[in-house]
């Protein structure tokens, strides 16, 4: 079966996670400067069998665009000209960066480590797709 990826795009890094072949288990793969997503898309691709892409959308409490919505608006649209036939997906993305950070301090991170921004933005990216992962189980 093939892997479902999540993007939690961001203006200067970007983290990415995936599923495992039975679409069951979502990990983070790993953060990336932002404007080399393309480009180490094409390579996972190339080596990897991905049949869905979840990228988050930013939102307020109140359900309207984030000020960074349009960053990742301009994202989405390079993504499509990029892999016109991959399945893509918006997703919520509310409050998975302090999900991430919670979830930094239940697993006993010093301080240090729980200031490193780039597992954050990854494990936003798994939490993204754990949550869309339960939710089509359903």
């Amino acid at each position: 079966m093939p892997r479902i990826l999540a993007i939690d795009y961001g203006q200067k890094r970007t983290g990415i996670a995936v599923t495992d072949d039975l679409q069951i288990i979502a990990s983070g793969l790993t953060t990336i400067p932002s404007e080399t997503v393309i480009a180490f898309l094409k390579d996972y691709f190339a080596k990897e069998n991905v049949a869905k892409v979840l990228i988050g959308e930013p939102k307020q409490m109140n359900g309207q665009p984030s000020e960074s919505a349009p960053i990742i608006e301009t994202f989405v649209v390079k993504f499509k000209t990029a892999f016109p036939d991959m399945a893509l997906e918006r997703v919520d993305e509310r409050f998975t960066s302090k999900m991430a950070f919670q979830t930094m301090i239940d697993s006993g991170l010093k301080k240090k480590q729980r200031q490193n921004k780039a597992l954050i933005d990854e494990i936003s990216a798994t939490i993204m797709l754990q949550d869309y992962l339960s939710r089509k189980m359903f």
